[in-house]
């Protein structure tokens, strides 16, 4: 259970969650990388900031797919 409230303690800026969480949805990020997120960022803000990603990549893709079913009917 410290390590839980532990980790919600941690000190990054959400700016520096959303850079980490928009790395690993384009699948490149090394190790040390990977270590410094992982000490450094909030599992809290990790999560909201992956659902807010996958919810705009969802849009962006059902956007994508309207324009072209409609280009392609008209």
């Amino acid at each position: 259970m410290d390590d839980l409230k532990q980790a919600s303690r941690r000190r990054a800026s959400f700016g520096a969650t959303i850079k980490a969480v928009l790395w690993s949805f384009f699948g490149v990020r090394g190790k040390r990388g990977y270590e410094q997120d992982a000490a450094r960022l909030n599992p809290l803000h990790v999560i909201v900031a992956g659902v807010i990603a996958a919810a705009l990549f969802v849009l962006g893709l059902i956007v994508v797919v309207k324009l072209v079913v409609g280009q392609a009917a008209g």
